[in-house]
């Protein structure tokens, strides 16, 4: 980072990470922008050690400016002016992932490795966290935190026990004081926080991580989808188009079949179905199973139904029970 640049002198530390970073940008295809909040160095330094020994992946935490820095001036050194939408993408806690390998493998390692941590003041809450009813193992001396909360209570053997469900957090909302406060004093920890892939940067595109989710069987999918209608489409105008060169010859068989059948014209795929025509008799005892089994049905149905005999009437013997 030289000094007539900026009119400022750097320090060492700086011109190494700007040399770090450009060296990064020139050497891989791929950046993920990962969001790290909530993330401790002993996490980071796991997540790093697998990137390093299975995918050959680093990832690179500075401060924005100093990142927006060194890629706007890499962008306009090499003329890729694409750079720049990376630079718009460091704000707030961020940090870039550089490699050459498959982004989705990559994106994988990164959010698999997730500490269970417990409910902060101020934090946006991750997942909805709602307190069952039933005993809390909370002495009686707890209650002020409950009644802050507006949850009723009651005293049961010496300990407080929540007398109907309540939600302390709401997905994507802050989470209070008091809730952080009796979350923490019931030992419950509902929150998993790690690193997160926000966007992603390559050949100039940004993306969203979504895309890293579809697999092959989804592209194949989607193709065959496409190559069907193209082919309906081109067998309903009677345009010719590769995917429907297959139903297009099996279409002209049976118009030259049909005209053999017709005429005395013939080529050799034809004989066979010619002789079938002509000499049915042939080829009926090529399936006794068929005629068989329907041979024994047919009299079987052709026979009328026998009358059911109709209830005789009891006869009258001349004498009543009660005589």
């Amino acid at each position: 980072m030289p000094e007539e640049e900026t009119g400022r002198v750097y320090s060492e530390r700086k011109q190494a990470f700007a040399a770090q970073l450009e060296g990064l940008l020139a050497n891989n295809k791929h950046c993920l922008v990962i969001s790290a909040d909530n993330v401790g160095s002993q996490q980071m330094h796991l997540v790093r050690a697998e990137l390093r020994k299975t995918i050959k992946a680093e990832i690179l935490m500075g401060k924005n400016t100093m990142i927006k820095f060194v890629i706007r001036r890499y962008a306009a050194a090499t003329g890729e002016t694409t750079y720049n939408k990376l630079a718009d993408l460091c704000k707030l806690n961020v940090g870039l992932v550089f490699t050459n390998h498959t982004m989705s493998e990559v994106k994988d390692v990164l959010e698999k490795n997730k500490v269970v941590a417990a409910a902060k003041a101020g934090a946006m809450a991750q997942c909805d966290v709602s307190l069952p009813s039933g005993p809390t193992g909370l002495e009686p001396t707890q209650t002020s935190f409950f009644q802050a909360l507006g949850i009723a209570t009651k005293i049961n053997k010496g300990a407080i026990e929540i007398i109907s469900p309540i939600q302390l957090c709401v997905e994507g909302e802050k989470v209070g004081t008091s809730e952080a406060v009796l979350l923490g004093k019931m030992g419950i920890k509902p929150f998993a926080y790690g690193l997160v892939v926000r966007k992603v940067f390559t050949e100039g595109a940004v993306l969203n991580p979504a895309v890293l989710d579809i697999g092959n069987e989804d592209i194949l999918k989607v193709f065959s989808a496409g190559v069907a209608r193209v082919a309906a489409i081109g067998l309903a105008t009677g345009i010719p188009v590769a995917p429907a060169v297959p139903h297009l010859i099996v279409k002209g068989f049976k118009n030259m079949l049909a005209v053999c059948l017709a005429t005395s014209c013939t080529f050799p795929a034809a004989e066979k179905m010619k002789d079938i025509v002509a000499n049915p008799d042939k080829y009926a005892s090529a399936a006794p199973a068929a005629g068989g089994g329907g041979g024994g049905a047919a009299p079987a149905a052709a026979k009328a139904k026998a009358p059911e005999p109709e209830a005789e009437e009891e006869e009258d013997m001349g004498f009543s029970l009660f005589d």
